[in-house]
């Protein structure tokens, strides 16, 4: 068979459509199509296409069920543009008006917002700051000989300047591994996830002007590492985020009361292929 003969390959969407189409879904006798949550699956990416595809079957199920609660109450509501100028269509302008008025949420007030501050502090406090500089003798972890040479390099390193503290730049610009090496080792100022675990780890231990009093083995090779400076984290003041958490706390309200409310008229419906039990969340978008 020629090249130009060959079938094109299948999209995703018809393999998910293969795969999961003998179940039929179902809102009060309105199917979803597989084609559909296909479509919707896309929306939803996961590693796992079971995953993505029973996420797609929520979703579309909870919005015809609220389509067809706001068309038995009349409900007709103008489609809104947002920031970004997506318009909705009228179904979601439809489910949106039915949510406003179904649900009556009070709004966050200042003690229900100091109170989760005080409670979640650690969410509020700006990650601490690190100035150092380090020594890299690189090996593949892999090669456990080139590795082991590594380590005894800097274990050499770390003897020497135990004695010579202020040759550190000279040694990381004669030895180092790393371009940092041209400037006597130096990381400027370095946070949370800017490193690896290990050498953050390490980092986190030392006190300013310390260095590692072992070497610190990373899958780059072994550091040799000094802490020049840190900067710690301060906590940001309550005015500062205080309309933050009141979003915060309105929209997780939302989402508990849109949950009891889809469960309320999925239990007075028939529904086929999937679950909205109490534990269902809403995926109106």
């Amino acid at each position: 068979m020629s090249m130009s003969e060959r079938k094109p390959a299948p999209k995703p969407g018809a393999a998910l459509r293969r795969r999961f189409a003998p179940v039929t879904v179902s809102v009060n006798g309105v199917e979803i199509t597989a084609a559909a949550i296909a479509q919707e699956a896309q929306n939803h990416p996961s590693e796992d296409p079971d995953t993505a595809w029973n996420q797609a079957v929520r979703a579309l199920a909870i919005r015809e069920l609220l389509s067809q609660e706001a068309a038995r109450q009349g409900i007709v509501a103008e489609p809104l543009t947002d920031d970004e100028g997506r318009r909705e269509t009228e179904q979601e302008a439809a489910q949106r008006m039915l949510l406003e008025g179904a649900l009556s949420l009070p709004v966050p007030d200042e003690e229900s917002c100091l109170r989760y501050y005080r409670q979640n502090q650690a969410r509020f406090r700006s990650p601490a700051l690190y100035e150092a500089a380090h020594i890299l003798f690189a090996a593949d972890r892999r090669d456990k000989a080139a590795f082991a040479g590594a380590l005894e390099r800097a274990r050499s390193a770390i003897a020497e300047l135990r004695s010579d503290p202020a040759r550190f730049a000279d040694m990381a610009k004669a030895l180092s591994d790393c371009p940092s090496g041209q400037v006597g080792g130096s990381l400027g100022q370095i946070g949370p996830g800017d490193t690896t675990p290990a050498f953050e780890a390490a980092l986190t231990r030392l006190e300013p002007g310390g260095m590692s009093a072992e070497p610190v083995e990373t899958p780059y090779g072994a550091h040799v590492i000094r802490l020049d400076h840190c900067i710690e984290g301060r906590t940001v003041p309550f005015e500062a985020v205080r309309e933050k958490i009141a979003d915060y706390l309105a929209e997780a309200v939302w989402r508990r009361a849109a949950a009891q409310y889809v469960s309320i008229l999925a239990g007075q419906a028939e529904i086929t292929g999937v679950d909205l039990g109490a534990s269902a969340t809403p995926l109106v978008q």
